[in-house]
């Protein structure tokens, strides 16, 4: 790792199945929209050789088409596999998207990978939301590098770069965050900017120059020899800080000579166990050249610092019925078990999961049981099914290259199971498992969406059913209040690209219409009301007339039904008669049309006819008395009140606090959560958080997130109140 001179630049090649576990990496790159993540992968697979004839990545995708939105939206939108091999190792380069609408495919990326590549940008700085992503890597452990680019810009500035970094990720430790290599400039261009065209190994003291467009090995000059010795110093200070050997600080101070090989071993061990951070550069190779620069080391660190897939601890499994079982990390011939990590629809061959195996070996065509997690609250189908698998395939650009086998610590696109959903487990048919599912943020931007037309109408439910079946942090809600379809988006790109999908995916066109709460009704006070249905046309008539008291009761309570007539004036049997037609006025609304909530209605009097009354009519003048009684009455409109809990920066506490209560909304505690940041409860209408997702986020500068629960209904502001009635047709 770092300054070894790699034997093999050119004998990299295109992946194919690994036959050990131990000959696998699977790296997750993590950053901001912009930092220049796919640029790196493109940069990565030109060096390591699987690139076509144009200098294109072949590799990578997870489907065979590429997806015509990420061309159109200039970013990335779905997690990307790019397998590539480099001296004798696969590696599994996971790409993730870095707008924070995407966020359900980076944590798929995590949960694949077994290490984390954090790429900033000289010119952009540590995004609040990348510092987020960096504390829930640190707290499973898993080991992280950091890689500098845009290196390019006039505004770059590696060695400040590197200060901002160890303020960012080295919390009490900035010592445990230092660079391995420092870049070195050519010549002033013509503008006055000086370009990367090296880099300086300070372990090895030794040059590596990529100005030919081939990486050179040289002797630095003897200007950079100060340079070198400072940042040297430092880095060795902070690697032998985490050596397992607590002898070595003593020597090294002591002036004793530390030797090369155990400086690397001493960094490599740290890497692995996630307790040194080492900070590199890379930028693209100019056109026509064979390797960037930094991609080399890049390649090294992660064969040599980042751990194998034995070193991952599986995660926690059960049967179907809940019974732990434990399962050995990472064996080949241990039992099947595998995860989707990704699914997405191909136009050819139908269904494609992107799966990582966790123990035993998968192979074509065998088959398998698929369990699912029961989110039959987000709109999936619930499925505990034995499917036969197609072809295992690794990504390899608009093709999928056929594998033999994907054993334990590998991944592989597998075709054709078609019940299968991201986040199932895949494991023997003889002996079903069930893998803890990864924690996935709630969506909570509400998209509602008619059919267009008839046509779309009869493709809608297929279209949306596979839509939440690749994407988990999508949900779909048919409610029952509002009789609206529902799709909750994490933000707007999220909804940006379901509504893309279904069109050009699944040839379903959709109208976005505007989002209702379930706004109720209920009185403010008691009131009475007589209901006279009586009607005389020849031949057999109608009667039936009926008094009631409504009066309120306390929130959640609901309609209450209670029979008071004396004397038999309501016969017995038509008083369920009078009560089905009270709650079904109810249903419909008294006021506004909204449903009417939380009254105790009482039958106290009325009248019959021996030959006239009937069901219907008694019915009918329930309905009737109800409606009186609201006309005497004033009727409150209520609505959703939501319990928020927002989740911020201490900087931006204020400002949240402040668009809360311009919501409407009741702040009701505040508490620290560690980390600089307070923990927000408040209780907001619902009607003022549709979207609170995409306002938070710019409050925030991407940097709170929020959970939101239904708390209960309450009187809406009578001038709020009024407005939606005058646009309310019925009222």
């Amino acid at each position: 790792m770092g300054d070894k001179a790699h034997a093999h630049p050119g004998a990299a090649g295109r992946a194919t199945a690994a036959d050990h576990p131990a000959s696998v990496r699977n790296v997750v790159l993590v950053g901001h929209s912009g930092s220049g993540k796919t640029t790196l992968v493109e940069a990565l697979a030109l060096t390591a050789g699987a690139v076509n004839r144009a200098g294109r990545v072949e590799d990578g995708g997870t489907v065979s088409d590429y997806d015509e939105i990420e061309h159109r939206q200039q970013r990335s939108v779905q997690l990307s596999l790019v397998p590539v091999d480099w001296d004798g190792y696969k590696i599994n380069i996971l790409d993730t998207p870095g707008y924070a609408d995407f966020v359900g495919e980076l944590r798929a990326g995590l949960r694949a990978a077994d290490a984390a590549l954090f790429v900033v940008s000289a010119s952009d700085g540590v995004e609040g939301s990348t510092r987020m992503v960096w504390e829930e890597c640190a707290a499973v452990g898993m080991p992280r590098a950091i890689v500098v680019t845009h290196l390019e810009s006039a505004r770059a500035d590696f060695e400040e770069m590197t200060r901002v970094c160890a303020e960012a990720f080295g919390g009490d430790d900035p010592d445990a965050v230092l660079p391995l290599y420092l870049p070195l400039r050519g010549p002033e261009a013509p503008d006055g900017h000086a370009p990367v065209t090296g880099l300086i190994g300070l372990l090895t003291q030794r040059l590596f120059d990529y100005a030919s467009g081939e990486r050179r090995e040289a002797e630095p000059g003897p200007e950079l020899r100060q340079l070198i010795e400072d940042a040297r110093n430092r880095l060795i200070e902070g690697i032998i800080a985490e050596s397992e050997d607590e002898t070595l600080m003593d020597r090294y101070l002591g002036g004793e000579e530390i030797d090369l090989k155990t400086l690397v071993q001493d960094l490599e061990r740290a890497v692995a166990r996630g307790t040194f951070f080492p900070v590199l550069a890379a930028a693209p190779a100019a056109e026509g050249a064979r390797q960037g620069l930094g991609t080399v080391e890049l390649l090294e660190l992660v064969t040599g610092g980042f751990p194998t897939p034995l070193e991952r601890p599986a995660p926690s499994v059960t049967t179907p019925d809940g019974t732990a079982r434990a399962v050995e990390a990472c064996d080949p011939d241990g039992p099947l078990l595998a995860e989707v990590v990704k699914t997405a629809s191909d136009p050819y061959v139908g269904r494609v999961s992107l799966v990582r195996v966790f123990s035993g070996t998968l192979r074509p065509d065998a088959t398998v049981h698929v369990s699912g997690h029961g989110l039959t609250d987000r709109g999936h189908e619930d499925h505990d099914v034995d499917e036969r698998i197609g072809t295992l395939s690794a990504p390899f650009g608009k093709q999928q290259r056929a594998l033999t086998h994907c054993i334990a610590g590998d991944l592989a696109s597998v075709a054709k199971l078609n019940r299968a959903e991201t986040g199932d487990t895949l494991s023997a048919k003889d002996d079903p498992l069930l893998m803890e599912p990864w924690r996935m943020p709630d969506p909570l931007l509400p998209l509602a969406i008619e059919a267009h037309s008839k046509a779309d109408e009869d493709k809608l439910s297929q279209g949306l059913g596979r839509l939440v079946a690749e994407d988990p942090t999508m949900r779909l809600e048919q409610n029952p209040a509002t009789h609206q379809v529902v799709l909750w988006c994490l933000g707007e790109a999220h909804a940006d690209v379901a509504l893309e999908r279904l069109r050009n995916r699944y040839g379903v066109q959709v109208d976005v219409v505007p989002h209702k709460v379930s706004l109720r009704e209920t009185f403010a006070g008691t009131s009475s009301g007589r209901g006279r249905h009586v009607k005389q046309s020849g031949g057999h008539g109608q009667f039936a007339i009926c008094e009631i008291e409504v009066e309120p009761l306390p929130n959640g309570s609901g309609i209450e039904f209670v029979d008071k007539v004396i004397g038999g004036a309501v016969p017995r049997q038509f008083i369920p008669s009078v009560e089905k037609g009270v709650r079904a006025q109810a249903a419909r609304g008294v006021a506004a049309g909204y449903p009417l909530i939380d009254v105790r209605v009482t039958l106290r009097d009325g009248k019959a006819h021996s030959v006239d009354s009937s069901d219907a009519a008694f019915q009918t003048a329930g309905a009737l008395a109800l409606r009186e009684a609201a006309a005497d009455a004033r009727i409150h409109l209520l609505e959703p009140v939501a319990e928020v809990s927002v989740l911020v920066g201490d900087d931006y506490v204020g400002a949240v606090m402040s668009d809360l209560s311009g919501r409407r909304g009741r702040v009701v505690g505040t508490e620290q959560a560690g980390g600089g940041r307070t923990l927000v409860r408040a209780e907001v209408p619902e009607i003022e958080i549709g979207r609170y997702a995409v306002d938070l986020r710019s409050i925030s500068h991407g940097t709170a997130r929020f959970d939101r629960h239904y708390a209960r209904h309450e009187p809406m502001p009578q001038q709020i109140a009024e407005r939606i009635r005058e646009r309310t047709p019925d009222s």
